[in-house]
């Protein structure tokens, strides 16, 4: 592995990528290099999408970035002892040189991305190199940890973002002569994206990227508790060593913009009939009786003019808004910044889990956080629960927030397209 150890002597100024030997699937040991990919762990829906995906094909990522066992432990082992099999069967197979990796996603509308995939030095936050927006949850950094330790690699990137200027125009540059070269793989996965990597080695276009990105710093468009997980594990070996670096995906926004989602809960036991008779004399409950389509369209409208949800659950959607302003002086805390207390995901932490519907934010079994819209409705129908769904929040805001140093609620934006996982991996013991 090349990795350039980290030392707190040295004046880091900006983002600091490193090539590294990839670890990527044979296309000639598995059905299709589509069949083996997957989301990010946490955009799969499990169990249906789970178990889709292990269908897909017996070597498929999910096995690695979400093994099935009965304890957290034996799961972790599972994944170690499947990554070691598939790389002394030659399932998996290290380049032969280490690079960086052009990424290339593209759809059927018009919709094209491009960024760099290395090895991204793991820096402080008080450095102000890369900026979270959004808190974590200890219990997920922990499942993660346990999985980066016990497999010793970084399965999937997280995505990053900075924006491209002068100083990073040959970057960009080069990637886009990359992309007219053969790719080093190509394949469509069944959401109908286009995927295409390339490996950059030459040491004159990996130094005009490092030079060009060391004055940037970088917004985690998605990957926090991935982020948080790298640095408690570089904080628990000794440097220089591997884990002084982790695998990400930067993208420049200038040049590519990226998609802002919201995420959906879903209250595990909590019926919507209770739930909106718990908002009454406190927010403004609306019944539509419309598909999403439109239902979503209402949430729009009504997020210009405040906060807003949609709760669905019961064969129905209600339109949530008019929170009453004392209610919300009195559950908001006031010593935060105006954007970050008027967010929508602040007024549903804060004020209806918190106050309203009294639900733990923190507990798997009472809450999920899922991106699919229409699969967060027909979860909650199906289970008796409520889903809420969320309305988007601009990339502006969140950027905006994170420069200040502020951290919005957990799991309140969602970034894309997201890289496939599976694509390349990086293993910190090779």
């Amino acid at each position: 592995m090349n990795s350039a150890g980290h030392s707190e002597a040295t004046a880091h100024r900006g983002l600091e990528l490193t090539p590294f030997r990839g670890l990527r699937y044979d296309p000639d040991r598995v059905g299709s290099l589509a069949a083996v990919t997957s989301p990010p762990y946490d955009v799969v829906v499990r169990p249906d999408g789970l178990h889709h995906l292990e269908a897909a094909d017996p070597h498929n990522i999910v096995r690695l970035i979400l093994p099935q066992a009965a304890t957290p432990s034996a799961r972790n082992e599972r994944a170690a002892d499947t990554l070691r099999r598939w790389l002394s069967e030659g399932v998996l197979t290290t380049d032969p040189e280490p690079g960086l990796y052009v990424y290339e996603q593209r759809d059927g509308n018009g919709m094209l991305q491009r960024g760099i995939i290395g090895a991204l030095r793991v820096s402080d936050p008080a450095e102000q190199v890369v900026l979270p927006h959004e808190d974590v949850m200890p219990h997920v950094v922990a499942d993660r940890a346990d999985l980066m330790r016990a497999t010793s690699a970084n399965l999937e990137p997280l995505l990053l973002t900075y924006r491209g200027d002068d100083s990073t125009a040959a970057t960009a540059d080069l990637i886009e002569r990359t992309a007219e070269q053969p790719p080093l793989l190509a394949t469509t996965t069944e959401d109908g994206f286009h995927h295409r990597l390339w490996s950059v080695t030459s040491p004159e276009d990996l130094a005009a990227i490092q030079s060009g990105l060391g004055s940037h710093q970088a917004l985690i468009a998605d990957g926090h508790h991935r982020w948080a997980t790298y640095r408690r594990l570089r904080m628990e070996h000794p440097s220089p060593s591997p884990w002084d670096h982790g695998l990400v995906l930067l993208v420049d926004t200038a040049r590519y913009p990226l998609r802002v989602r919201a995420i959906h809960r879903l209250l595990h036991d909590l019926p919507v009939a209770e739930a909106v008779a718990a908002l009454e004399g406190r927010f403004r409950v609306r019944r539509l009786e419309a598909p999403l389509p439109e239902a979503l369209e209402a949430l729009a409208d009504a997020a210009c003019s405040g906060n807003a949800f949609l709760l669905a659950g019961d064969g129905a959607f209600h339109l949530v808004d008019h929170p009453d302003p004392g209610l919300l002086a009195r559950t908001i805390p006031a010593d935060r910044p105006t954007a970050w207390r008027t967010l929508d995901a602040t007024v549903l932490h804060a004020t209806l889990l918190e106050h309203v519907w009294r639900i733990p934010e923190d507990s798997p079994a009472h809450i999920a956080y899922i991106h699919d819209t229409a699969a967060t409705v027909e979860k909650a129908e199906r289970d008796g629960g409520t889903a809420v769904l969320m309305h988007p929040v601009r990339e502006e805001v969140v950027r905006d927030l994170a420069r200040q140093g502020v951290t919005m609620p957990r799991k309140s934006t969602s970034f894309g397209p997201k890289p496939a996982t599976g694509l390349v991996l990086r293993a910190l013991d090779l």
